[in-house]
């Protein structure tokens, strides 16, 4: 008989990854409320995260529950009004949450072959939906408005799509241990080594925003030839990001990257991307994207052209970038060596764009400007943000200021400063 998944790994190990989503994900404060947003399979390790929460002073956690199946069979079988319907109660529950201060702590997973009968057709549809009545909430996320948190747990379809050739409890106990590995969540303190793992953070950021390159050029030798432009007083950001109130926390669980907004119309070039792109459950692989002017100008992929269409073609912004990441193949994570079929572990092993939306946490006080002055500086707005990555182990960026002075920035798809 196969063991469950929260039986290949220890009661321990689980308990410290909770209290790592709790203190250092959303840093939870004495009586905020938390929202802990999960499928129904994780139950035992977002009950886990609840009790973590509480125990860190929350005044209450609320469970908001989803199940994956009851989801594949609204999008199979649904009417087309309700596809392109999201009920003004499911934004006003967000806006009560938002406006009491909460939380929010993610956990994500994959199951591929749950929506592979389902049309990406769909699936668009109903998420573009979903984010037009949810845009004020997004904005928050992504002006770091709000605290938010998000890890992952993994599924047996997932580690079996990861680890091929091992039975699906090895697999399962493989992908358990890279995720806690590549979360910092393996140690025996882990919130220590978060507090060291932000630290290494600091002095690159301090670099990259002294310096105020006005563009960065990407090479390799997959077919990228990437130059971005960089807006005026444009700041780098990773690690620990800080909310309006000067509250630090950790928006993703595993995180590597150092990330800025480039000019909306200031890309040209093609990206070819490295690794498959995993977006509402559908697999994007085999692509690239070319770019003139900021715009996708032309796109292919041998897997999930259909769905990276539907992204492409969300709205006028998602034909535009809203960030670029530089990090380097050679942290830990990389270093597993794994392709992990999973965005948010993908996308920190290698460098990434961002598809659609700025963070204005991306220019010097640019949480408190206007959506317009927001588009004056250069930044792109869009509905969603979906990354997609493109760092390989050759890649080289160069730095370019404003005298034209060249800056060697990454070598070998390592950092050089």
């Amino acid at each position: 008989m196969t063991k469950g998944k929260y039986e290949l790994v220890s009661e321990e190990q689980l308990k410290k990854y909770a209290e790592l989503a709790v203190r250092a994900g959303v840093n939870l404060q004495k009586n905020q409320l938390v929202i802990i947003h999960s499928d129904i399979e994780n139950v035992t390790f977002a009950r886990l995260i609840q009790t973590a929460a509480y125990q860190a002073g929350a005044s209450n956690v609320v469970m908001d529950w989803t199940d994956e199946q009851s989801t594949k069979e609204f999008y199979l079988h649904a009417s087309d009004d309700s596809i392109d319907y999201f009920p003004d109660w499911q934004a006003a529950r967000f806006k009560e949450w938002d406006d009491a201060g909460a939380a929010y702590i993610r956990i994500i997973s994959e199951n591929f072959d749950d929506f592979k009968e389902v049309s990406p057709e769909r699936m668009s549809r109903f998420q573009k939906g979903s984010r037009t009545k949810l845009k004020a909430y997004y904005e928050k996320i992504r002006s770091h408005e709000v605290r938010w948190c998000l890890l992952a747990v993994p599924s047996f379809s997932w580690a079996t799509k990861v680890f091929p050739h091992l039975n699906k409890e090895e697999a399962l106990h493989s992908l358990w241990r890279l995720i806690l590995q590549g979360a910092r969540a393996d140690g025996k303190n882990p919130l220590t080594d978060w507090i060291n793992h932000d630290r290494a953070f600091e002095s690159r950021k301090k670099f990259l925003n002294d310096s105020q390159f006005k563009a960065l050029h990407f090479t390799n030798n997959q077919g990228t030839d990437l130059l971005f432009g960089m807006p005026n007083n444009h700041l780098y950001i990773g690690g620990g990001v800080i909310d309006k109130k000067g509250i630090s926390f950790f928006p993703n669980i595993p995180t590597e990257e150092i990330f800025s907004a480039p000019l909306k119309n200031k890309v040209n070039g093609k990206l070819v991307a490295t690794k498959p792109l995993i977006y509402g459950g559908s697999v994007i692989d085999d692509f690239y994207l070319t770019f003139k002017d900021g715009r996708i100008t032309d796109y292919y992929a041998t897997t999930g052209q259909e769905a990276l269409q539907n992204i492409i073609e969300t709205d006028e912004g998602s034909n535009y970038l809203g960030e670029i990441a530089l990090v380097s193949n050679h942290s830990p994570l990389s270093q597993t060596n794994t392709l992990f079929y999973n965005t948010l572990f993908d996308e920190n092993t290698a460098c990434h764009i961002g598809i659609g939306n700025a963070s204005p946490s991306n220019l010097q006080n640019g949480s408190n400007l206007t959506e317009e002055e927001l588009k004056e500086a250069g930044l792109n707005t869009s509905l969603l943000l979906v990354n997609v990555t493109f760092g390989s182990e050759d890649m080289k960026v160069v730095g370019i200021k404003e005298d034209e002075t060249e800056v060697l920035l990454m070598k070998d798809g390592d950092f050089q400063f």
